[in-house]
């Protein structure tokens, strides 16, 4: 079976995890920015996306293409600054079709933020974010910025790709990480 990665990222974590799933799977990698292939001609497609405020940013992308998406197989890692656990996990992504949110295998990974590279506007919401949380870890890193980005947390990714790219039935893979539907 043959598959590729579309992904969009706003300061580069995205796109390095897009990268080393391409490394690890030899499958094309998309920016979703730029020229990108018909997602039709794919059995099986990977999505990527930095959450941010709680939102998907590929999401806009992902409901025009609703349809491609929820026609064949589709994994979707989302990096993120959460924390690693239940809610890493279990982050869901809001505004896509539920039939979308029902079929789609979820990976869930950690970020990078610096706050030297941050706009502005993020740069403030993540000061107002630190004085309200009562975490103090986090509050910390989101004043200082963190760095969780690891190379082996995509293994998960990895194998669901494998599996899908070693059978002719790629809507019945045989284990997910974590999945939209949990």
């Amino acid at each position: 079976m043959d598959g590729a990665i579309f992904y969009t990222s706003k300061y580069g974590s995205t796109r390095d995890y897009a990268n080393w799933i391409a490394e690890a799977t030899g499958l094309g990698v998309f920016d979703i920015k730029g020229n990108i292939p018909e997602l039709e001609t794919f059995d099986f497609l990977v999505l990527g996306s930095p959450v941010f405020y709680g939102k998907l940013r590929i999401a806009k992308w992902m409901r025009s293409h609703s349809e491609a998406i929820s026609s064949k197989p589709t994994l979707l890692f989302t990096v993120s600054g959460t924390a690693e656990g239940a809610k890493l996990d279990g982050t869901t992504p809001t505004g896509l079709p539920q039939q979308m949110i029902e079929h789609i295998h979820h990976v869930g990974l950690r970020g990078r933020q610096s706050p030297r590279q941050l706009k502005w506007f993020d740069r403030m919401v993540l000061k107002l974010m630190a004085r309200a949380t009562p975490d103090k870890q986090a509050a910390r890193e989101a004043k200082q910025g963190f760095d969780h980005v690891d190379k082996a947390s995509i293994q998960p990714a990895v194998e669901l790709i494998t599996t899908w790219q070693a059978t002719d039935d790629a809507a019945s893979p045989a284990a997910t990480s974590a999945d939209l539907r949990a």
